[in-house]
């Protein structure tokens, strides 16, 4: 039982170090102006997410479970909270690019004051506060993705657009070029997280589905598929689109995926690495909910629900599942059945945000290793689409596919 516990702290400790070493790797390329700015209120800066995974981890840890822990600066809660209404008022979020101070040099001493006190206190921590210690490296990694994706975009708005690196991820081609489906016969199958290992709420309870015979498209779309729907007028097409879609295509002016422009010489998208000639045979990314499902549509076939993903997710028959882009679902982010938010502050993470959203499953070239499950549900709002989102399509099949 002691070795049990000593290899349970040393794991902890190993998490929480990796963990927090690497949102330090990601950000090190970055000025503190780079760091400070924000884009789009959807985006937020570099600087605000190495600051708000800090806050969690003094928050719900070190806070409220290690005796004398000294708050590095109290001004901070109001400043880094996200949306906890239970941990008190926080900044509005379209403001968090204001924030000319702290500094990053204020930030990075922030961390290292709260990296200690972790370190110092992992062997103690009670259990309650073990569990949230691991949530936040957790939340840590969500924020790595979310780093990069919000400084794709930030890069994005400037005219030079800079490289944040030549090796930055990005998503690879299929290794087969060729479309295929992939049938699966229907029937009852169980969704959901059941096993052993970390999960978020959301992906709880695990339950059975119905599903009827379908099949999943064998890659993801290409840019080259893409292309050839913007060339048949899929922008142009209200018949293709859901009503919201088309107002939304209306309103901003849409007519390619974003970051995605056509010049002299032909498509070319920001990227990491700066803008970059588009692979026609890589796949289209950078899609919001609207156009996905348009592409279907036009494409003859329909969005995958999410339990026919998570059904199908370790399927030798199909590519780029994981690591490649999210994928949209037709499936609205809602409760599973029988799912019970956790108690207190924590409990607001994942479950009030079942309205308005769709589920997308898989993972992306940003997405930390390690960090892929075929039961994560990532979500987002139908017009969003700055995270690298693609479009696996799906169909139904006659009750004899196999």
């Amino acid at each position: 039982m002691v070795l049990r516990t000593v290899s349970r702290h040393a794991e902890l400790r190993d998490l929480l170090q990796n963990t927090r070493q690497r949102s330090l790797a990601l950000a090190a390329p970055l000025s503190d102006a780079d760091a400070s700015v924000q884009s789009m209120p959807d985006a937020s800066p570099a600087k605000w997410h190495l600051a708000h995974t800090t806050w969690f981890f003094e928050t719900f840890v070190l806070t409220p479970h290690v005796a004398g822990y000294a708050v590095f600066d109290p001004a901070y809660g109001y400043l880094f909270n996200s949306y906890y209404e239970a941990a008190g008022p926080r900044l509005r979020r379209d403001r968090r690019g204001m924030l000319t101070r702290p500094s990053l040099a204020e930030i990075l001493a922030w961390r290292a004051h709260v990296d200690a006190a972790l370190d110092a206190a992992i062997d103690d921590l009670p259990e309650a506060a073990r569990t949230l210690a691991t949530l936040g490296c957790h939340h840590e990694q969500q924020h790595q993705e979310l780093l990069l994706t919000d400084i794709l975009h930030l890069f994005s708005e400037n005219p030079l657009a800079p490289a944040f690196a030549p090796d930055a991820p990005f998503p690879p081609a299929a290794r087969d070029a060729a479309h295929d489906w992939a049938a699966h016969p229907g029937g009852i199958v169980s969704i959901g997280h059941g096993g052993d290992g970390f999960a978020f709420d959301c992906e709880t309870p695990r339950h059975d589905v119905l599903l009827q015979p379908f099949a999943l498209g064998s890659r993801l779309v290409t840019n080259a598929e893409w292309t050839a729907f913007i060339d048949d007028g899929g922008y142009r097409t209200p018949s293709l689109w859901l009503s919201d879609g088309w107002a939304w295509v209306q309103r901003e002016a849409v007519s390619a995926p974003l970051y995605r422009e056509r010049g002299d010489t032909g498509w070319s998208a920001m990227t990491l690495a700066g803008r970059q000639p588009v692979d026609p045979a890589a796949p289209a990314t950078h899609v919001s909910y609207f156009e996905a499902d348009a592409f279907a549509r036009w494409a003859g076939a329909r969005l995958p629900r999410e339990a026919e993903w998570e059904a199908m997710a370790e399927s030798p028959a199909l590519s780029q599942m994981f690591g490649v882009c999210w994928q949209w679902t037709e499936t609205a982010y809602a409760a599973y059945p029988r799912f019970r938010p956790a108690a207190g502050a924590v409990g607001e993470y994942n479950g009030k945000f079942m309205c308005g959203q769709f589920v997308l499953r898989g993972s992306s070239c940003a997405t930390p290793p390690g960090h892929s499950r075929s039961s994560y549900r990532n979500f987002f709002y139908p017009h969003q689409r700055w995270q690298f989102t693609g479009v696996r399509l799906a169909k139904d099949m006659g009750t004899d596919a196999s």
